[in-house]
């Protein structure tokens, strides 16, 4: 069975509590680049599923920490 990135990722956080979600997250932050991939699934699925005003907030946090 051949599975892609993405699916092996939303394998790995499928049916975790809240607190194992954060605790994937904040692991994945600022630690080695080949997890970067995995938040940017996460990401993905954060935009995807956010209503516009929520998505200008995000622009406007990155866009805030970029120098």
């Amino acid at each position: 069975m051949n599975i892609t990135l993405r699916q092996a990722i939303l394998q790995r956080v499928n049916n975790k509590s809240d607190e194992e979600l954060k605790e994937i997250i904040e692991d994945s932050i600022g630690g080695e680049e080949r997890v970067l991939p995995g938040l940017g699934v996460l990401f993905e699925i954060i935009w995807q599923h956010s209503e516009a005003s929520t998505q200008d907030t995000l622009v406007e946090t990155l866009k805030g920490h970029l120098a």
